[in-house]
């Protein structure tokens, strides 16, 4: 009923914002056209709605990224160039509200066949497809999406957000590493200083645009939109498109404890699928004058919730009665313009870590773009990363590089996937540039992956997966 209200009172606002041109409909063959033409006047009255909507801020942002994959022997590469652009409006404050649109549109510049399978595996094209559309990889036309359309409410540090939004947490997220992020339609609460000491966020989720997608999905049609893996059994999961589930609820809740400490606590209840509880700790302790030693640590649970989606296990998310539990550590060093760290992380044996990807990346501190480790249990990761800022040159460079112990790949009740165990190595430069470039931003991550662990010469648990390359270049110019 309060969706149902709010909505309404968005169709009564944009009758009024396009009343004059309701009784103007029809257009003279002779007159240019004027659809878009707003009024000849700017208003003069401060507190009227057609002052904020005309005092609002106007965002453009185009984007342009390349993706190449190259795999061991005769195992199919893949390439593939984007480019797009989009718009975000922002209306001024009208009595604390606000009114936020913004799209997007993608064209595919050039590309290998997306849409076909490796011959030797079988496998399906998992990196430059994503720069498009999942679903429908032989698109190579215009793809555009609605990304914002919500009402937000801000007063006195508390800002109420209702309808199309993007939001950052540890278990929904952006997860921008394509064309555009994932995005969610809900209704969301934050305040950066609750009782002047906390800060609190939280909502009801409904509705979910995972990145790589056009359109908007209910909560569960969302679970599945970008592949299942396999069931605990061994046999090809039937989730997709098969789960019940009425929204996401969520409570962040973030603390400073002490001058070097922030205790982070967050709850995520999937209705009738699953409940994940996380808490952390974040640490930084001055040394000396110039270098802070960095401290973390991290602990999650996951538990099904009545049937994990679906009374038939076989077309289940999350199995009935199961478990998941992960902690992790960070210890590390940060001086002036370089930071290193050492990361480790747990995934018990007690069942897999699940998380639909399509709703972002995992919250772990030995997280590495191109490759997760959602889906798998019994599992050991360990990585290092070093980061260097040079602000007089306007660069940033990142090292990384972790090693990550999985079950084999034929125990499917903890390897979701069929993912070895690996190492992986990235490397990733930023360049921002300046005077009459400024404004563009350009990105270069280069991404190697070898496997450790077993394959049993089959390609299937190697394509895409292990021994390969992957390289990305990004360009980003926003006014």
């Amino acid at each position: 009923m309060f969706q149902r209200i709010i909505r309404f009172s968005l169709l009564v606002v944009g009758f009024f914002l396009t009343e004059s041109a309701l009784f103007a409909q029809h257009q003279e063959l002779q007159q240019e056209p004027n659809l878009w033409r707003g009024r000849e006047t700017v208003a003069k009255d401060t507190s009227s709605l057609l002052y904020a909507l005309q005092q609002g801020r106007t965002e453009v942002a185009f984007r342009s990224m390349f993706i190449a994959t190259t795999n061991e022997g005769d195992l199919m590469n893949s390439y593939a160039l984007a480019t797009g652009g989009g718009l975000r409006y922002e209306s001024s404050s009208f009595h604390g509200f606000r009114l936020a649109v913004s799209g997007f549109y993608i064209f595919n510049v050039f590309s290998s066949d997306l849409a076909a399978r490796d011959p030797i595996s079988g496998g399906r094209n998992r990196y430059e497809v994503a720069l498009f559309d999942v679903q429908n990889p032989g698109n190579r036309g215009s793809i555009e999406r609605l990304e914002e359309f919500h009402l937000k409410y801000v007063k006195n540090g508390h800002t109420i957000t209702f309808g199309k939004q993007l939001i950052n947490t540890p278990f929904i997220n952006l997860q921008d590493g394509r064309m555009r992020p994932t995005g969610v339609d809900g209704l969301w609460y934050r305040n950066r200083g609750f009782l002047g000491r906390a800060g609190v966020e939280g909502g009801w989720i409904y509705r979910v645009t995972p990145r790589a997608t056009t359109r908007w999905f209910s909560v569960a049609e969302s679970i599945g939109a970008y592949g299942a893996g396999v069931n605990p059994d061994g046999g090809p999961a039937q989730y997709s498109g098969n789960v019940s589930s009425r929204g996401v609820a969520m409570l962040g809740i973030n603390r400073r404890i002490s001058p070097s400490w922030v205790i982070s606590i967050w709850n995520k209840y999937t209705d009738n699928v699953f409940n994940t509880a996380m808490v952390q700790l974040d640490g930084r302790i001055p040394i000396d004058t110039q270098t802070d030693l960095i401290l973390g640590f991290q602990g999650l649970r996951q538990d099904a919730v009545n049937d994990g989606g679906n009374p038939d296990q076989q077309k289940t998310y999350f199995p009935r009665g199961g478990q998941a539990n992960t902690f992790g550590g960070r210890v590390g060093l940060r001086q002036n313009r370089i930071s290193a760290t050492l990361n480790y992380n747990r995934i018990t044996a007690h069942g897999r870590y699940l998380m639909p990807r399509e709703w972002g990346r995992e919250p772990f501190f030995t997280f590495m773009p191109r490759e997760r480790n959602e889906g798998f249990g019994d599992v050991h990761a360990i990585m290092s990363k070093v980061d260097y800022k040079f602000p007089k040159q306007r660069t940033e460079v990142a090292f990384a590089a972790g090693y990550f112990s999985l079950p084999d790949v034929k125990k499917p009740a903890l390897n979701k996937y069929g993912v070895p165990s690996y190492v992986q190595i990235n490397t990733d430069i930023g360049y921002t540039f300046s005077n009459v470039l400024d404004g563009l931003e350009a990105r270069v991550l280069v991404v190697g992956k070898i496997a450790v662990g077993e394959t049993y010469e089959n390609p299937i648990f190697v394509f895409n997966k292990v021994n390969m390359m992957n390289y990305n270049i990004v360009m980003n110019y926003h006014f």
